[in-house]
């Protein structure tokens, strides 16, 4: 039989044999190492998942123009600066004074296939706008003229003074728009009158203008500074600038928990090693006559040491591989239960997860076999 057959069969044997025992250091590293793995998922996974519920907030970037106002290729350029996997959703929004029932209301022309992507909070009854000739009525205003969902209403705006002479008559321009929901977000949005881009236009008479943009992309902090930043340089005629009450919060908050993560993975491992150390320790002092008798018949310091520490790196193994396969059992029931989504397997993870699980079990058998090395085979013959 070769050596490291004859080694391997007397570390397995010597753990057999006190199976109670060492089930017990098993059991620690396992949990440790599942916790270990678990929150090490998380940890990585967390800004994913934070960014998607910061962006059930809203808007996290806003593009404005430096002078008058934005264009169609303004806002194609901005976006072009943003990695496409980043972006949620671009929204532009033209600010007009139109009239309802002769009385001035705000009316907001926008894309009404983006418009719930980058404000996911606003609750409609009925239904967003998908065709042109529908009307996104806020509540105030709903409430004001007594309009409800399926109503018909006349819009109607006035063109600016251009030139014409004080004598000329300018003729409004109206359109018939049909109220497919009624806005409700507790804020400023209910006093405004939300219609497609195309019907503004068409009541307008001007065309390709745009005053801001909302822009919905999951990133980092440090990430979004710098799209901000090169959005900002790169495209001449805007600005690009941060919601900071989104995405401040969004900071604070991911670097708090992932100082959690960190803490609780520390605290846990150290935990591990002072239950493995333990064990160890209980395990040399029964196996104190055994070892004072391989002395005394000539085993060395160094064969002690290998074959304690081989049984502690072997437990070590055999815990991180449990340990690394719990452990995204309990990081996908984390992530399902507290964010409301799945996360995706982290192969690198379990050759990680075991090697730090051997080195954990290896520096908490230190003491234990340190120990060992003191017996006296004289005195433990004695029965001293």
């Amino acid at each position: 039989m070769k050596k490291r057959q004859m080694y391997f069969r007397m570390i397995t044997a010597s753990l057999i044999r006190r199976r109670s025992r060492m089930l017990v250091a098993l059991l620690s590293i396992a949990i440790g190492a599942a916790i270990l793995s678990g929150l090490v998922t998380i940890y990585y996974d967390v800004p994913r998942q934070m960014g998607a519920q910061f962006r059930n907030y809203g808007a996290n970037m806003i593009i404005t123009p430096k002078d008058g106002s934005l264009t169609d290729e303004d806002i194609t350029n901005s976006r072009s600066y943003i990695d496409s996997g980043d972006i949620v959703g671009v929204t532009p929004y033209r600010y007009e004074s139109v009239r309802i029932r002769e009385l001035p209301v705000m009316a907001a022309g926008t894309d009404m296939s983006q418009v719930l992507l980058t404000s996911p909070y606003w609750s409609v009854e009925g239904s967003v706008p998908s065709v042109p000739g529908q009307l996104l009525l806020g509540a105030s205003l709903a409430e004001q003229f007594r309009l409800g969902v399926g109503e018909e209403v006349t819009v109607s705006y006035t063109p600016e003074f251009d030139g014409r002479t004080k004598d000329e008559t300018v003729l409004d321009s109206t359109i018939d728009l049909t109220i497919a929901g009624v806005l409700k977000t507790g804020g400023p949005e209910e006093d405004y009158a939300y219609l497609a881009m195309s019907d503004l236009e068409t009541l307008t008479g001007i065309s390709g203008k745009a005053d801001l943009a909302e822009m919905s992309v999951s990133a980092s902090g440090d990430k979004l500074r710098s799209y901000a930043e090169t959005i900002s340089a790169g495209v001449p005629d805007v600005n690009a600038s941060l919601v900071k009450r989104v995405t401040e919060s969004e900071t604070t908050v991911l670097t708090k928990l992932q100082a959690l993560v960190l803490l609780v993975t520390v605290v846990v491992l150290a935990l591990t090693m002072i239950c493995v150390a333990t064990t160890m320790t209980a395990v040399v002092a029964e196996r104190r006559r055994e070892i004072g008798l391989r002395k005394a018949i000539g085993a060395s310091n160094g064969g002690i040491i290998k074959e304690f520490m081989g049984e502690g790196m072997l437990l070590g193994a055999i815990g991180g591989i449990i340990g690394s396969l719990l452990g995204f059992v309990f990081a996908q029931q984390v992530s399902v239960n507290v964010f409301g989504s799945s996360i995706s397997f982290m192969p690198v993870l379990v050759p990680i997860t075991i090697l730090v699980s051997v080195a954990v079990t290896g520096v908490s058998c230190l003491l234990p076999i340190r120990s060992a090395t003191q017996i006296d085979p004289a005195l433990v013959l004695k029965g001293e």
